[in-house]
């Protein structure tokens, strides 16, 4: 790498000027506040290649967002948090592949924020990562992102902002694709996540927590994989958790899991027919936890992961990373069952309640015995023919070696923090190979902004996978969207510790 393709002159440009991109307006970098030689987020590049996904006369969506403080019921208990809407998901988006989505996003919380629009292969400048592709919207500030959605399927909206994410500041997006079938009778939308906000603790709590760890005697600098069952750390301190399938599980011992923002004493209830045939999306937007998911007295068959068609795949259980998703089908029977997401590796689960008929409700720590059967993970699965990425060597391979300790907490890419390291450097229309190798004994879900790549060996399609303890996963995709990526863990203490890295196109 040029030794001028620095972390330090990536970073230049960051209390620059701001300049205007597209008809919407919006705040972008200009590009001559970054390195010469990388692409800028508000590049005549980006705006090219944004230019070739508008179909003439193409209908544009809109939506607005309004982050800011909110009292939520969780389900009999009220907390004091920041969403976008009074409840937890926030508002669902809906467009067709090929639409133009603009929101208009109107800060209400007294910090900065952001939007980051996670798995969607748009325009660099409107990804919303604040110091990278735009300013920070600043407190009572407002911002528009205007973008293409070029591909159908489920993804999800958060900000890229400090541990923000660990609030109710999360949404939906669905593209519908206008050539589908939909076999299936009607669609459910199910949401994830893992809650402290309010309890007691903020998620600026939490991290301020683990991160003080670095002075505990001499503990301090035991890299994680030598700390043996000691791999999550509670609001009390030290607790074991640990999965037999993913290592160690999380740093966080969550009071609530939630679905749809409901806890398991007052679950959702889904309604359905016996014999219908619906299709579930599946959004984990958990911060620091996996969930292992099944619906008694049901088998799931998986469609899509991450928004791309795979082979149909059925089994009993399906098991979901921090900022994956997963589209399945379930044909109903005739009663009520519990949708459980079980969170890996910890103690606790959320719960919602599918009914098609009479019945009483299951308890709050019902266990559906297809959890222990057949449990599918999604980067193991064959993408579906049509969307098979052609194969062909590598013009570029990087090696990003994760590493991490918890005292001091740190995590890394290359054994340094994201502050501190140099863009991992590709070029317009390569093959690009990065391979992922987990020297730690945590799994993580590592998300690549902007792309979609092919999981080596099975070809799924995917922007965020899970990369076990002791392994290497390698991915692939195509450099054909320009500008500056984040690629990260999407368990957002480690992102917000170190374990990020840019990859950064050359000019």
């Amino acid at each position: 790498m040029s030794p001028t393709l620095t972390r330090r002159r990536l970073l230049a440009g960051i209390a620059g000027t701001v300049g205007l991109a597209g008809a919407a307006g919006a705040a972008a970098w200009a590009g001559g506040l970054f390195d010469p030689q990388l692409v800028a987020p508000g590049g005549d590049l980006v705006a090219r290649t944004e230019a070739a996904r508008r179909r003439p006369g193409g209908r544009t969506v809109s939506a607005t967002l309004n982050p800011r403080p909110v009292t939520l019921d969780l389900g009999g208990r009220q907390v004091q948090t920041w969403g976008y809407d009074e409840s937890a998901p926030g508002p669902l988006i809906r467009a067709q592949a090929g639409d133009v989505l603009r929101v208009e996003v109107t800060n209400g919380l007294a910090a900065e924020t952001s939007v980051h629009w996670h798995g969607v292969a748009l325009r660099n400048d409107m990804d919303g990562v604040p110091g990278v592709t735009q300013q920070a919207i600043a407190a009572g500030g407002r911002h528009t992102y205007e973008f293409t959605v070029p591909d159908p399927g489920t993804y999800f909206y958060h900000p890229h902002s400090g541990v923000q994410l660990d609030r109710a500041l999360y949404g939906v997006l669905v593209v519908d694709d206008p050539h589908e079938a939909g076999r299936y009778d009607q669609e459910w939308i199910v949401v994830l996540d893992d809650w402290v906000d309010g309890t007691g603790r903020t998620p600026e709590d939490v991290l301020a927590s683990l991160q003080s760890m670095g002075g505990h005697g001499d503990m301090a600098g035991m890299d994680h994989g030598s700390m043996g069952g000691m791999t999550g750390m509670s609001m009390g301190g030290m607790e074991t958790m640990t999965s037999p399938v993913l290592g160690g599980a999380g740093d966080v011992a969550y009071p609530h899991y939630l679905v749809n923002g409901r806890t398991p004493q007052a679950p959702v209830t889904l309604a359905g027919r016996p014999r219908q045939r619906v299709r579930i999306r599946l959004v984990n937007a958990a911060s620091d936890t996996a969930f292992r998911v099944a619906l008694g007295g049901h088998r799931l068959t998986v469609t899509h992961t991450d928004g791309f068609p795979v082979t149909p795949t059925t089994g009993d259980a399906l098991l979901l990373g921090m900022g994956e998703r997963a589209d399945v089908t379930v044909d109903l029977g005739d009663g009520v069952f519990p949708l459980v997401a079980v969170a890996e590796g910890k103690d606790g689960q959320g719960l919602a309640v599918v009914r098609t008929g009479a019945g009483g409700l299951p308890g709050a720590a019902v266990r559906p015995a297809e959890l222990d059967r057949r449990v599918l993970l999604t980067g193991g699965l064959r993408a579906a023919e049509a969307v098979t990425l052609e194969r062909r060597q590598p013009d570029r391979v990087h090696r990003l070696v994760l590493s991490g300790s918890m005292m001091p907490y740190r995590w890394t890419v290359n054994g340094t923090t994201f502050d501190k390291l140099d863009p991992l450097v590709v070029g317009q229309g390569e093959r690009v190979r990065l391979e992922f190798v987990n020297q730690t004994t945590m799994f993580h879900p590592m998300h690549v902004h902007g792309h979609t790549f092919a999981v080596a060996g099975t070809g799924a399609r995917k922007d965020t996978v899970i990369v076990v303890p002791k392994q290497t996963v390698a991915v692939e995709f195509d450099a054909t969207n320009p500008g500056q990526w984040m690629t990260h863990c999407h368990n957002i203490y480690h992102a917000e510790s170190g374990m990020m890295a840019n990859l950064a196109y050359q000019a």
